[in-house]
């Protein structure tokens, strides 16, 4: 299994969750998404962010509006619809049980883990009765 490819994976799959929750904070331009995403490890390009922004936009989960700019041409910014808002809120729930069993899992096998590792210190520092020298005095 190539690990790049599964970390790129699970990434591309909280992609479409993680913009809901930065437009579900107020409008925002789409290279403010771009920045925050950047900077949270969330890789993504503008050929990743736009397409999937306008797929959003076509399921009714986003609108945009254009404002006027001084420094340049009208900027576009996304804000949620009421269909995106309650799509948000499913997603946050479904996050929510998804965390949880899979914390639970690590959790698990961390503990399963240290588990296997203290039984292998104890039995290291402790020699087992087979590996015991015999008394030579018996008598004592």
């Amino acid at each position: 299994m190539n690990i790049e490819n599964a970390q790129v994976q699970m990434r591309k799959g909280i992609l479409e969750f993680c913009i809901l929750h930065i437009i579900s904070r107020g409008e925002v331009y789409a290279s403010d998404m771009l920045e925050e995403l950047t900077s949270a490890r969330i890789m993504v390009v503008e050929g990743t962010l736009y397409p999937l922004l306008t797929r959003l936009k076509n399921a009714g989960l986003l609108d945009y509006k254009w404002v006027e700019s001084t420094s340049g041409p009208p900027r576009k910014y996304y804000l949620l619809t009421e269909t995106g808002q309650a799509s948000l809120k499913g997603m946050n729930d479904t996050w929510q049980e998804l965390s949880d069993s899979v914390n639970s899992i690590v959790s698990k096998t961390d503990k399963h883990k240290a588990a296997i590792n203290g039984l292998t210190a104890v039995e290291t520092s402790v020699p087992s009765v087979e590996n015991k020298p015999e008394n030579p005095n018996p008598e004592n």
